[in-house]
């Protein structure tokens, strides 16, 4: 039997133990946000100054009172922790006692997200500014615009996606102009701009506010599908209609108050399962993948040339280090498989990848290879983008419906794969390109350019009369006309009853 000293030192432990744990608990409880309230949030005596000034109205007031609602302010992450500048920088100004730069680029937030900035900087996204000057920027610059006018229509279009390089307005020796204040002036054809490639004046690339918009700089807000809308979308890249369209899209808008959106860390079939965003696939995490900010580690083709190819074929011609088209592809399937089973997911890339083939092999590459062959023989101008018809017809059949067709199939939009891509690329190519061809091949004749004419229509010829083509002048095979002609039959006896 326990003598009563005993008893009393077994009381006081036990008793130790309860209010220790009752002290844990309370301690616990007491971090917990209660329901319906605000976080605390953390300002510096330093940025308490911003603050109290720019909380003045027609002061960028609404900066500040989305800077209190974001995750930075809970954080302590304030206005100079990401405006601050060093005086050597190049748009570094003094603004009271404090050395600033308005520009915050992914430099400035690799001062705390290392990895984040790692993973863009090596991303296609960071790669978006290389469009100045191809294509799509004559057609800006040249084409709709004019250098009179300072290239209005690249700076307020192509450029608000793909990125400017920033400049500064200069002084004619040379020297960046200031304002009354002493701040930097920055070219206004280059800034306000946050293009997902923007050259920063510190050489970093890109712009976090792209997709993280200032000052909220919410990671829910990233998540939307209406985030990347903003610059995929469209006819020569509709991505964020072609996935308003599909399964995933309908299941997102169906069932958004149950994604979770604001959740940390947000993984696929474990915070969410009602449907992936654009997120999900290309950048948030699985069971077995962190996020990345590198949007090309899940694809496999690249759907934006006039013929696709691996997306790691350019590298691989370079002789740069690059992850190989398949681990891409593995690391997409691994998303794919925390909703879908295998044979889905393979069968869904079987017919993806014939739509591509198929896009390549009948329409791409042939009228590609027609078009470098006029080029080369002096039928249309080699130095001058756009001054002749067949330039805008070849450039419509890739550009935008074979853009459309190749991006329908890869996200499950049947429209866009059909009526606005593979139907539309037929019909540009028929009843536009090879006639165009035709005639360019006519009035060569005329000038007497016998020979460049000759070696076009040779290559019209087989263009035409290679298995996929030979129904349009008449060749189809007695088996393929045989086997239209049933399917028609029975069509009929389906639906017209005959």
């Amino acid at each position: 039997m326990l003598s009563l000293e005993t008893k009393r030192w077994i009381i006081a432990t036990l008793s130790f133990f309860l209010l220790l744990a009752l002290l844990i608990v309370g301690y616990i409880e007491g971090k917990k946000q209660i329901p319906g309230t605000k976080p605390k949030i953390v300002i510096s005596d330093d940025n308490k100054k911003c603050i109290e000034c720019h909380s003045q109205p027609s002061n960028a007031r609404t900066a500040v009172q989305q800077w209190k609602e974001s995750v930075h302010a809970i954080k302590g992450v304030g206005c100079l922790e990401c405006h601050q500048a060093d005086p050597s920088d190049i748009d570094a100004f003094d603004h009271y006692t404090y050395t600033i730069a308005t520009i915050v680029s992914p430099k400035d937030c690799s001062r705390c997200h290392k990895k984040e900035f790692a993973e863009f900087q090596r991303s296609h996204h960071a790669q978006g500014g290389k469009i100045l000057g191809s294509l799509d920027n004559v057609l800006a610059e040249v084409v709709e615009g004019s250098m009179m006018h300072g290239n209005a229509a690249a700076v307020s279009g192509c450029k608000q996606c793909h990125g400017s390089v920033v400049k500064f307005l200069r002084d004619d020796e040379g020297n960046i102009k200031k304002d009354r204040n002493g701040i930097p002036m920055i070219d206004p054809k280059t800034w306000p701009n946050t293009g997902i490639g923007r050259v920063n004046p510190d050489g970093s690339l890109g712009s976090c506010a792209a997709c993280h918009n200032r000052h909220y700089f919410s990671v829910a807000q990233a998540r939307e599908p209406d985030d990347c809308g903003k610059c995929h979308l469209g006819p020569d890249h509709p991505q964020y209609e072609i996935y308003r369209e599909s399964k995933h899209g309908i299941n997102f808008i169906a069932h958004k108050n149950e994604m979770n959106l604001d959740k940390r860390p947000w993984i696929v079939g474990v915070d969410y399962i009602s449907a992936p965003t654009c997120a999900t696939c290309h950048m948030s995490a699985t069971p077995n993948q962190d996020v990345t900010h590198d949007v090309g580690e899940r694809i496999s083709w690249t759907l934006r040339p006039p013929i696709s190819e691996r997306i790691d074929a350019k590298d691989i011609k370079e002789g740069k280090d690059t992850i190989p088209w398949q681990k891409r592809r593995e690391n997409m399937q691994d998303v794919c498989f925390q909703c879908h089973s295998r044979q889905f997911v393979q069968s869904f890339y079987k017919q993806y990848d014939d739509v591509v083939f198929l896009y390549n092999d009948k329409f791409g590459r042939p009228s590609t290879n027609i078009m470098k062959k006029m080029k080369q023989v002096g039928l249309i101008t080699a130095d001058t983008q756009f001054d002749e018809e067949i330039e805008w017809t070849y450039f419509l059949l890739w550009h935008h419906e074979g853009r459309r067709a190749r991006m329908g199939a890869a996200m499950m939009g049947p429209d866009f794969t059909q009526w606005h891509g593979m139907y539309e690329v037929a019909e540009r190519f028929y009843l536009e390109f090879v006639p165009q061809v035709k005639e360019i091949i006519a009035q060569a004749k005329r000038e007497g350019k016998f020979a460049a004419a000759r070696q076009v229509e040779k290559l019209l010829d087989e263009t035409l009369n290679s298995d996929m083509h030979k129904w349009f002048i008449g060749k189809m095979s007695p088996e393929e006309k045989a086997a239209r002609l049933k399917a028609l039959q029975e069509f009929k006896k389906r639906y017209a009853g005959e």
